[in-house]
């Protein structure tokens, strides 16, 4: 039994060292769309440099988590069957988190790729979800996506020992967040705006060092879950609720499992069971370094995280092209 546990700790170690190299492939790929105003292109550059990244994967995948449906290939699309064969798994990929930020060569884009045993990912549909976040070492339960943004921010400075003026909202900055802006303001919270990238910024809820002690608004269903997949291995918390434009969306909802269109998810209901989360900065920000090219090739920084461990590792790799000729494409 002993020897059969050990086996299993070292195929998930090695599961997760494979993340890692498939973010890299995306990060490089991107990496040479830096700045260009070409975000289309960075995306699929990553897509693909992904794709053949998961070949070698050895897991049964299929995606959950995409950028598309089938007809909208050549997209990591949702359906496709991923890897070369092993356990089946769920996958939540955003090849470029931030496809804008590259375009402009801003801070803060990345890949990333999260992993969890077949059915355990909340499958969402590509529309808007109402997300709240937190970090780790709170008590449970203290933000609720039901409260005010006031009474949030009494809770959470209750809980961190602080004044609401000291603490940081990070807000998308969209036209639909002008109220819920002006309610953290009239708090007395301090705001920070980020123009793309949400899953970073509910990353950076768990990261000290980010000054971040909540995120608050809505984005991406999609991008909820690989958030939700990155606070499970790190212990924070959130909230995301599914905001529906019609019927037709409902309907669509209803088909990918989705029985209770106005059910509040917790971060354990969207990304359930043993999660691993990599990912590879694609320019510079808070949590990673972006990808540095030189003539004969490339530094990539990547964090890997498992949700059964808690571990959670930084990695930086050197790559040459003379024999990895694959990340240029």
């Amino acid at each position: 039994m002993a020897t059969l546990a050990r086996q299993d700790i070292n195929t998930d170690r090695n599961l997760a060292l494979e993340l890692v190299r498939v973010t890299e492939a995306g990060a490089l790929a991107a990496s040479r769309w830096m700045g260009r105003g070409r975000k289309n292109e960075a995306d699929g550059a990553a897509v693909e440099a992904m794709r053949r990244a998961f070949d070698t994967v050895a897991i049964d995948g299929t995606v959950v988590i995409g950028e598309g449906e089938m007809d909208e290939a050549p997209m990591l699309y949702i359906g496709e069957r991923l890897g070369c064969g092993g356990p089946a798994m769920d996958i939540a990929v955003d090849p470029v988190e931030g496809t804008s930020i590259v375009a402009k060569g801003a801070a803060n884009a990345m890949a990333m790729v999260a992993l969890a045993e077949a059915g355990n990912f909340l499958h969402a549909p590509d529309i808007y979800m109402e997300k709240i976040a937190v970090g780790g070492g709170l008590p449970a339960g203290v933000v609720d996506l039901d409260a005010s943004p006031a009474e949030n921010l009494r809770n959470l400075a209750r809980a961190k020992n602080r004044d609401v003026a000291d603490l940081v909202v990070c807000i998308m900055d969209r036209d639909r967040h002008a109220a819920l802006i002006a309610q953290c303001r009239e708090a007395g919270a301090r705001i920070m705006l980020i123009g793309d990238g949400d899953v970073a910024g509910v990353m950076a809820t768990a990261q000290p060092e980010s000054g971040v002690d909540l995120f608050l608004g809505s984005g991406g269903a999609p991008e909820g879950v690989l958030a939700a997949a990155a606070l499970r291995c790190v212990g924070g918390q959130m909230q995301g609720r599914l905001l529906f434009e019609d019927a037709a969306q409902i309907e669509r909802a209803r088909t990918m499992g989705v029985s209770d269109p106005k059910r509040k998810y917790d971060v354990a209901e969207m990304a359930k069971g043993d999660v691993m989360f990599a990912a590879s900065g694609i320019t510079t920000g808070p949590m990673l370094r972006g990808v540095r090219r030189f003539g004969t090739g490339a530094i990539t920084h990547s964090v890997v995280m498992r949700s059964k461990s808690g571990t959670v590792r930084f990695i930086e790799a050197h790559h040459n092209f003379s024999t990895k000729t694959w990340v240029q494409d």
